[in-house]
């Protein structure tokens, strides 16, 4: 009995097993002429179909999609509100793709695991490719989509690899969406593919697009090519972008990655990338390595970025900091950016600090963006005084600026001081 029960048990998994890989072969398509079509060499096979294709048409497959909650499509939304909206391959709003991680309707307990990976063909070339995750709708508008079965990841990776222009610019931005598509691939295959596009040798706007799909998709592989970037290539654009593409990473060690970058790399730009990008996490040990900076780092640029940085840290913890440097910090463009960012991100709560500069600190060009920070505050913080600082302050260029802005705020009060001034 219980060998007759595993038999049985072997056979309904597999029958299972079976149906949910018909289900992942299956195109969501309306509007559509289907023609189911199995190959066994796709590149050649591929390009067979493209140069007879004179009217507008699609060639597509699907393929397994890399680890991760992502869904491409048109926006997360649909016109009955449930996940996930469609796509219009022809004309309309919603042609493009965006590629999200979160859902605006009903919670799904996993992702796709598949993706359609979509071809755009007229007049024997291909003028489009577009990725989609399976359970996107799609409207082909009319058109013939011919539907490939039998395509492998190594297979579909280098039909898309053909894409990529040795030029980095190409028609169409062929080459953006055929990098984002092999982004996509869960095999090692892309792995590879994007390891060879991102060296030196490929044009820059293609290593760096590499970057940005480095951190998004391809996991821990992805973060140590992203590293090897940084040390290697020698471009500052594209290191750059190599930074950003480290910051969208969800790896433990990416964080070490940007504070090693702000800490101790040759670039003040890529120092200062590093520490902008370190704020966005939401990591607390963002805070010290940036006050780290703040006082250790030769360059004024790095320096102004740290500050930048402080104001952007998660529930206003960089504030106090904003206000300690605006007060004591030794470089005059550190208090004079410290001040104007306390204005844009503290409001009220950092007109002590802005006064205090505008009466105290010794050089007239942070007293000037002092004054300016006081106009940035609400009104009826700043205007009675700026109004103050215009009556009292014995530095005639502190007071002139401080008319200007009164003159900015059209604020009742600063009309009725003009024509105190003027009488």
């Amino acid at each position: 009995m219980s060998h007759m029960f595993r038999r049985l048990a072997l056979i309904v998994v597999g029958l299972g097993t079976a149906t949910l890989m018909l289900q992942a072969q299956e195109p969501h398509f309306t509007n559509a002429r289907l023609v189911s079509k199995p190959v066994t060499k796709l590149e050649a096979e591929f390009r067979t179909l493209v140069a007879a294709q004179q009217d507008a048409a699609w060639i597509g497959y699907s393929m397994p999609i890399v680890e991760g909650e992502r869904r491409m499509c048109c926006g997360n939304w649909s016109d009955d509100g449930a996940c996930c909206g469609g796509c219009r391959l022809e004309t309309g709003s919603r042609e493009g793709t965006s590629l999200s991680t979160r859902d605006r309707g009903a919670v799904k307990l996993e992702g796709p695991v598949r993706f359609v990976v979509l071809f755009r063909v007229a007049n024997g070339r291909v003028e489009k490719i577009r990725a989609y995750s399976e359970d996107c709708r799609l409207d082909a508008g009319g058109r013939t989509v011919y539907w490939l079965s039998g395509v492998t990841p190594e297979e579909s990776i280098r039909v898309l690899r053909g894409f990529v222009s040795t030029s980095g610019t190409s028609r169409d931005e062929l080459w953006d969406h055929a990098i984002m598509a092999i982004a996509m691939h869960g095999d090692t295959a892309a792995d590879a593919a994007l390891d060879a596009l991102s060296a030196s040798g490929q044009p820059v706007a293609v290593r760096k697009k590499v970057a940005f799909w480095l951190g998004n998709a391809r996991g821990q592989h992805g973060l140590q090519t992203l590293q090897r970037m940084l040390r290697e290539d020698p471009e500052d654009e594209v290191r750059k972008a190599a930074v950003f593409g480290v910051s969208q990473s969800a790896q433990p060690d990416a964080f070490e990655t940007l504070a090693t970058l702000a800490r101790t790399d040759r670039s003040e730009r890529i120092r200062g990338e590093a520490l902008f990008w370190m704020a966005q996490k939401g990591d607390k040990r963002a805070g010290p390595v940036i006050l780290e900076a703040l006082e250790k780092d030769a360059s004024p640029a790095v320096r102004k970025k740290a500050v930048f940085a402080l104001s952007q840290l998660q529930d206003d913890t960089g504030v106090p900091h904003l206000a300690t440097a605006a007060r004591t910090h030794e470089g005059a463009d550190v208090r004079a950016e410290a001040l104007f960012w306390l204005s844009q991100k503290a409001g009220s709560k950092a007109a002590s600090a802005i006064s205090d500069a505008i009466a105290n600190d010794p050089e007239t060009d942070v007293k000037k963006r002092a004054v300016f920070a006081l106009s940035q505050l609400p009104k009826d913080e700043g205007v009675p005084r700026l109004i103050d600082v215009a009556r009292t302050n014995r530095n005639p260029v502190v007071r002139k600026q401080a008319i200007f802005w009164l003159g900015q705020s059209k604020d009742s009060r600063a009309l009725a001081f003009f024509e105190e001034v003027l009488k």
